[in-house]
């Protein structure tokens, strides 16, 4: 599994890389030049500590993505929810909802992924 948490800045590259991927080095680079005003310098930096962290591989310069975004961002709910409130997802609930109300939509959807989850 990969490493940790993504930073503002870096989770507007990793998305940028998941948007277009696969695709080539020179072209990131260009595309963060646009998008972010970045240095191809700053693009193969951060590109090398996200393929060390096993999110991306940089290969024969073909950029592609070793977990999906998804993935990724499921990992990173399941760690917080294990880290922050001993793995208890009902926990998680409880100290959501008593912040911000759930709309009738958000319950039905909730209930729809209980009753799948049940039925595997």
């Amino acid at each position: 599994m990969t490493d940790g948490k993504l930073g503002v800045v870096e989770s507007r590259f990793a998305d940028l890389i998941w948007s277009h991927a696969p695709i080539a080095s020179g072209e990131l680079a260009k595309l963060c030049e646009r998008e972010l005003t970045w240095k191809r310098t700053t693009t193969y930096n951060v590109l090398r500590k996200l393929c060390d962290r096993g999110i991306f591989q940089n290969e024969n310069g073909i950029v592609k993505a070793l977990i999906s975004r998804e993935d990724f961002y499921a990992a990173q709910g399941e760690s917080l929810v294990e880290e922050a409130f001993d793995g208890s997802l009902p926990a998680f609930l409880a100290a959501f909802t008593r912040r911000k109300a759930l709309s009738a939509d958000d319950i039905a959807k909730i209930r729809e992924m209980i009753d799948s989850a049940g039925e595997v």
